[in-house]
């Protein structure tokens, strides 16, 4: 009886004929586009399972000479976040629609760091390269700018939700927009802004290692030494330092960021 009560399911639906197809249109567009575009054509078998061969097997005498610029690709990381999350600071209270009234004024800081915002980091590299050099400064000075993008964007969101008692608190106690920002916004900011901080910094390591590859100093630039080479055995040991740092980092950063919240 109990199975005569359950309705019997369509064909179609019981082995989701709809959705399957729909993949395999998917997958044969993907095909037609790739094949259009030129994709693959060039593609060698034997040179690919060549490349795994040489980076199965790492030259490890490389490593002493890939620990400077590692390190030096840590401290672009930690420098540039530094100076674009201090920098952030002062615009992201000045477009806060809590702590400034004018809109206009927020408007117009808005727009400024929108566009700043939308201008990859690779690209920032490639801007500062032609401007500064080659070197760790150009490094320094586009994760900056992303990095001040970045904590722009969120800290002001961050100060926009914040309690509004005690802010308002303060200005009826007669209190200065100066002391409205330090006594009421910045204590219940202050955890997320250090949490963003640390976000970013994850983020940047695994930039500062790309940047490198177009000249902004760090361990990018042996990377980029080493495949012009075709040495593919330093390549993989470049390649596993990065791994290294990066889930080092990452795993600091997040230990650092249960803490806070």
């Amino acid at each position: 009886m109990m199975k005569e009560s359950i309705p019997k399911r369509p064909f179609v639906k019981e082995w989701h004929l709809v959705g399957f197809t729909i993949f395999l249109l998917l997958v044969f567009a993907v095909i037609l586009s790739a094949q259009a575009a030129g994709v693959g054509q060039d593609f060698s078998a034997d040179q690919f399972f060549d490349l795994w061969v040489k980076m199965a097997n790492p030259d490890w005498s490389y490593l002493p000479d890939i620990l400077t610029p590692l390190v030096q690709t840590i401290q672009m990381a930690i420098v540039g976040t530094l100076i674009g999350c201090v920098a952030a600071i002062p615009f992201a209270l000045l477009s806060a629609s809590n702590i400034v009234k004018n809109g206009f004024v927020r408007g117009i800081i808005r727009f400024i760091m929108n566009l700043i915002r939308s201008i990859p980091e690779m690209l920032l590299a490639a801007l500062f390269v032609a401007v500064v050099g080659i070197g760790a400064l150009s490094g320094v000075c586009a994760l900056s700018v992303f990095s001040f993008g970045m904590m722009f964007k969120l800290l002001y969101e961050a100060i926009e939700t914040v309690d509004q008692g005690p802010i308002e608190a303060m200005r009826a106690a007669g209190g200065k927009q100066s002391q409205v920002v330090v006594f009421a916004v910045i204590p219940q900011v202050l955890n997320q802004y250090l949490s963003f901080f640390l976000y970013t910094l994850e983020i940047n390591v695994r930039s500062s290692a790309v940047l490198g590859y177009l000249g902004a100093g760090g361990i990018g630039l042996y990377l980029n030494t080493t495949l012009e080479m075709f040495r593919y055995d330093r390549t993989s040991i470049v390649i596993l330092a990065i791994l290294v740092v990066v889930v080092f980092v990452d795993a600091l950063s997040n230990k650092l960021r249960e803490a806070l919240s």
